[in-house]
């Protein structure tokens, strides 16, 4: 399941075939994630004892989203005593993207972006806003053509202006699908609450003025 990425969504994969999925809005995730996640086990006629293990976008992206959807995952993972495996949104977003150098875009709230570069074994990570963010790209390559996924338009005007030709791709996988057949392929966590969510950069704190 993810939250972080717009509505929360959910998506039930066996191998690389997907088998049900279903979506809400962000705002409406609270009150009818469950439910969601009831109706996408029932339409692929699975009941909760034949799912393997639950896995959850642990970000970054929308900060509330993303809370609760890792609260809903380690519930259910504690709940129904199945693993749980957490997975970035960058490893989701990227998904089956093989270009490189490559850059991901994720918009962690308004004017602020989460960034990962990856250039051969190198990754590189960085958030704020566009022209920050495209400034720290500039200074871990010397501009050319970059592959680009995620939230690009939130960065193209900023990285166009520093010498970068951006060529934008998009996964042929939703994100909750992309998490779960990652997370097929990847060892669980050891207990659910190894895993975290990642917030990226967090909005700074409002200390109230006295009066």
């Amino acid at each position: 399941m993810d939250g972080a990425l717009g509505a929360f969504r959910c998506a039930l994969v066996r191998g690389d075939k997907t088998l049900s999925e279903g979506s809400a809005a962000t705002n409406r995730a609270l009150e009818d994630g469950l439910g969601l996640i009831a109706r996408t086990l029932a339409e692929a006629s699975i009941c909760a004892q034949d799912v393997d293990r639950i896995a959850a976008g642990t970000g970054p992206g929308s900060f509330t989203g993303l809370r609760i959807a890792v609260s809903y995952a380690k519930s259910l993972a504690l709940g129904w005593k199945r693993p749980l495996v957490g997975v970035s949104c960058f490893d989701a977003l990227e998904f089956g993207i093989e270009a490189v150098p490559r850059l991901c875009v994720i918009s962690a709230r308004p004017g602020v972006a989460s960034v990962r570069l990856l250039d051969g074994d190198m990754r590189h990570r960085a958030s704020g806003s566009a022209a920050a963010v495209a400034d720290s790209v500039r200074s871990w390559l010397p501009g050319g053509r970059l592959a680009c996924t995620g939230a690009a338009e939130d960065v193209l005007s900023a990285l166009a202006e520093r010498g970068f030709a951006v060529d934008i791709l998009g996964s042929s996988f939703a994100p909750a699908q992309a998490i779960a057949m990652l997370a097929s392929r990847r060892v669980p966590a050891a207990n659910a609450h190894e895993v975290r969510a990642d917030y990226g950069e967090l909005p700074p704190a409002k200390i109230p003025k006295r009066k």
